[in-house]
C-alpha cells in the first residue's frame, strides 16, 4: 500500500505588521501542496517527516501533530481528508527551520543526502521556492508547511 502526502503552506501576515502576540495575527491558508508537488518519493518523506524512513534519515519534523492555531482554510482541507481518524503522521515545518537545514547531511548509509532526497532540485523545490518568497514578505518564522499522510 502506498503513502501519499497532502498539506498546505500557511503564512502569518499580521506578524510582520502587528507582532506575533497581536490578536489579529493569525495563520492564513496560502497554497495547497497538491498544486506544487507532483510526487511522494519516499526518500523525501523520510528525510523531511520520518514517514517510511527505511533510509535512516534524521527527520526534520516528525509527528508534531496538527497545529492548534491552524488557519480555517487548512482546517477545512484537513477535515476533507477525514481528519485525524483517517490520516497519520500530521506535522509541520517552518521556513526558518528549512533554511537552517544542513542539506548535505546523509542517511544512515552515508550515501544519500537531504539535498538529493528533498532539496531544491527535487519535486520539493517548488514548495521551497514558494515558502522562500513568502518568508521574504512575512518572515521565516511566519511561513510553514503543514502535512499529513494517507
Amino acid at each position: 500500500m502506498s503513502t501519499d502526502v497532502s498539506g498546505m503552506i500557511e503564512c502569518r501576515p499580521g506578524a510582520r505588521l502587528w507582532g506575533v502576540d497581536d490578536e489579529d495575527t493569525v495563520w492564513e491558508a496560502g497554497i495547497d501542496l497538491f498544486l506544487l508537488n507532483r510526487g511522494n518519493a519516499y526518500d523525501g518523506l523520510a528525510c523531511l517527516f520520518g514517514v517510511r524512513n527505511y533510509f535512516g534519515f534524521r527527520p526534520l519534523a516528525e509527528d508534531r501533530g496538527f497545529p492548534d492555531d491552524a488557519s480555517e482554510g487548512l482546517r477545512s482541507e484537513f477535515a476533507g481528508y477525514g481528519g485525524p481518524r483517517y490520516v497519520h503522521g500530521t506535522t509541520w515545518l517552518t521556513w526558518a527551520e528549512l533554511s537552517a537545514t544542513d542539506w548535505q547531511e546523509t542517511d544512515d548509509s552515508g550515501t544519500r543526502t537531504r539535498a538529493s532526497a528533498a532539496g531544491a532540485d527535487t519535486d520539493w523545490g517548488r514548495v521551497w521556492s514558494v515558502m522562500c518568497i513568502l518568508s521574504e514578505i512575512h518572515g521565516a518564522e511566519n511561513v510553514r508547511l503543514v502535512v499529513w499522510f494517507h
